[in-house]
């Protein structure tokens, strides 16, 4: 009976440390990666601008070649959205929230339902570098409490940028084509 009162005050102590240790922990998660590309700003753009040209070099497609995807919505226009289904490489959704021509830049909400419930808000950017552009790949999301503490062991570089590194060498090796 010592034993597992000991074992349960151990057990509540580790608890109680890390609900207090995830509380001082900002949920926040932002991670962005960005290359150059020899090429003009309007070129990368086109590649960038709808959720069909940014599936063009999307680095998870290689996880799965079979991949199922629906798309719904108009191309290139806010309500764009692609759904997929794929063992490798998870389910969820992404959806077009804004595009601003102007600024070359276009947001998405994502939303993964397996293999785990997540949400995030992704975005690109173009701009001009030179006589090139340089596109930016990002995404902002929240780590809920008291999981927060995960970010204490946890690396986005380690954890996504590879696949990041991958997928915006795929849009400047398309970019770059004459």
């Amino acid at each position: 009976m010592k034993i597992l009162k000991g074992i349960a005050i151990v057990m509540a102590s580790i608890l109680i440390f890390w609900l207090i240790i995830a509380a001082f922990i900002s949920g926040d998660c932002n991670y962005e990666k960005s290359i150059s590309i020899n090429a003009p700003v309007e070129k990368v753009w086109q590649n960038t601008n709808t959720l069909r040209g940014m599936d063009e070099w999307s680095p998870w497609n290689d996880l799965d070649p079979g991949m199922k995807k629906d798309w719904i919505g108009i191309t290139g226009q806010a309500g764009e959205k692609v759904c997929w289904e794929s063992k490798e490489a998870g389910s969820g959704c992404q959806e077009v929230i804004k595009i601003d021509a102007a600024k070359k830049r276009i947001d998405t909400d994502i939303k993964f339902l397996t293999p785990y419930e997540s949400e995030a808000h992704a975005y690109v950017t173009v701009v001009p570098e030179g006589n090139g552009s340089k596109a930016t790949w990002g995404f902002t999301s929240k780590i809920p409490y008291p999981f927060t503490v995960m970010k204490m062991f946890m690396k986005m570089e380690d954890a996504i940028g590879k696949d990041y590194q991958k997928g915006l060498l795929k849009l400047k090796e398309i970019s770059e084509k004459p």
